[in-house]
């Protein structure tokens, strides 16, 4: 028979740890723990303990905080697993000094002291400064649309809402009818009449929460100029529904910004509403502030530092507010690639972004080939008809435009159709739009703060700058999401953005570490 060395589990044995022979230089734990321990003024969590004279102790903010960085950092954001780490996992074991903190304690902390956190990231990004990481040159700001915790189902106007609730009460009774019927007629029948009877209850459920929301909620207004109603949610009303790229969700649009030189993040928001045009004047507004208050520069704007942001931030308003601000900035249309020589060929080579084959290969009749008459403001379709004037007034970007669109029926009948319009089917519905185009009047046409841009984002120096917009924010978006930041976990705008900052803390420790100067 073969050898091998013996074992026997019943026995004791006693391992000697130095817990900070185990945060080691050059690793992210040790980071953690020299900020908080020699940078980060901790005190600021002190206000919202009252256990000065009676009471038990409390865990420390510092071994909370440390905790929670690392575990954020290795993509754990359940308390509940944040708890069992520091059971089990030496390197929690060093950062918590063997304490362990109920999971209560960590999520509490986590979603209950969003101005701390927001002190804690304006203290690390000091630090960075300090450290010479930031290159106060360009700032680049861009938005990622992500899921929190609630369900886009819960979704809806307060008139869906309230249909929504009729509807859940008459699908009540009619279970409370079925269940006497049953009960009346197959008493026998126990599986069916608990099913029902186990239906009733659920449905309850969701009729009291829709109840309870409408008593006190009040429609949600839109912030653009139409001022129009937003779709209100029962889980969590600061939240929206957002269309992406993989579909609509519920949830936050995290606009960050970043400075170039190490892509440390100067400042994270999220905000409840899908389009990002209402979020720039914020964040720029956010960013002069931080830079006042920490005394980085009194006007961080004057020094002509570049401003970019891709088109999704692009309109009239905005381009106005860089305007008048004398704001350095660098935010394209979404026709700012048409315009490029470069771009010439690249749909016909690569096809548009998004679609199938069926879409890319589908040419739709171009507005050109419509017969617009500015005299007497009529327009004829290619095919020869008359079409109707909707309405004339100023587009998105502040110019004069007049609106035209085929009745419906006419479209229907129309044997260009498919070539004509990219959604068929909707000149077939009771309720259908026919092909739509729009003209500039060019009569009342006025230089636009759009223009400005235009000009300025088209010039060499101006494609130059905005060349870099994505090799800055881009990789901090990776990076949070290699962290497994793809959705929120936390319910209401205030601890959203708590969570947001804690990962963009992590970010920038991150940059501490690996640019920076910490010592060992």
């Amino acid at each position: 028979m073969p050898k091998f060395i013996p074992y026997d589990y019943n026995q004791n044995a006693m391992v000697v740890i130095n817990y900070l022979d185990q945060l080691q230089p050059g690793t992210f734990e040790h980071a953690i723990h020299y900020l908080v321990e020699n940078e980060v003024d901790i005190s600021v969590y002190f206000p919202a303990y009252k256990n000065e004279d009676n009471g038990r102790p409390a865990y420390d903010p510092a071994i909370l905080l440390k905790i929670i960085l690392f575990a954020y950092s290795k993509g754990i954001t359940s308390s509940r697993e944040i708890e069992w780490n520091c059971k089990t996992n030496i390197i929690f074991k060093a950062l918590s000094c063997d304490t362990v903190p109920h999971n209560t304690t960590i999520a509490s902390f986590i979603s209950g002291h969003p101005q701390s956190v927001e002190s804690i990231f304006e203290q690390i990004l000091l630090t960075c400064d300090q450290q010479g990481l930031l290159g106060h040159e360009l700032f680049a700001i861009d938005g990622c649309k992500m899921s929190s915790d609630a369900s886009k189902e819960w979704s809806g106007t307060i008139k869906e809402l309230k249909a929504k609730r009729n509807k859940i009460k008459k699908l009540i009774n009619y279970h409370i009818e079925q269940d006497k019927q049953l009960s009346k007629n197959t008493p026998h029948d126990q599986e069916r009449i608990q099913r029902e009877k186990q239906a009733t209850e659920t449905l309850t459920k969701a009729y009291k929460k829709v109840d309870k929301f409408l008593k006190k909620a009040e429609p949600r207004i839109g912030s653009g100029k139409s001022k129009a109603e937003v779709k209100s949610n029962i889980t969590d009303n600061e939240s929206a529904k957002m269309k992406t790229s993989k579909g609509t969700i519920q949830g936050y649009n995290g606009v960050t910004s970043a400075d170039k030189k190490h892509q440390i993040i100067i400042d994270a928001q999220a905000f409840g509403r899908g389009p990002e045009q209402s979020t720039l004047q914020p964040v720029l507004e956010t960013i002069q502030q931080r830079y006042s208050r920490l005394a980085i520069n009194e006007d961080i704007y004057k020094t002509e530092i570049v401003i970019t942001a891709d088109t999704g931030f692009a309109d009239e308003p905005n381009m106005q507010y860089l305007n008048e601000n004398i704001i350095n900035g660098y935010i394209p249309d979404n026709q700012f690639r048409s315009r490029d020589d470069k771009f010439s060929n690249q749909k016909t080579k690569h096809g548009k972004r998004n679609q199938d084959n069926k879409t890319k290969s589908k040419c739709v009749i171009h507005a050109s080939e419509f017969q617009y008459d500015p005299t007497n403001n009529t327009c004829h379709c290619p095919q020869g008809n008359l079409m109707t004037m909707k309405k004339q007034g100023e587009n998105q970007r502040g110019i004069e435009t007049i609106f035209f669109h085929c009745k419906p029926s006419i479209c229907k009948a129309c044997p260009k159709i498919k070539a004509c319009m990219r959604n068929p089917q909707s000149a077939t519905k009771v309720n259908g739009t026919g092909r739509q185009v729009s003209f500039v009047v060019e009569s009342k046409r006025k230089p636009t703060y759009t223009d400005w841009m235009k000009e300025r984002v088209d010039s060499d120096k101006g494609k130059a700058v905005y060349s870099h917009r994505m090799s800055v924010i881009e990789p901090v978006f990776g990076n949070l999401s290699n962290k497994r930041l793809t959705k929120f976990s936390l319910r209401g705008k205030e601890k959203v953005q708590c969570q947001l900052k804690l990962f963009c803390l992590i970010h920038n420790i991150e940059k501490i570490k690996n640019y920076g100067q910490i010592a060992a």
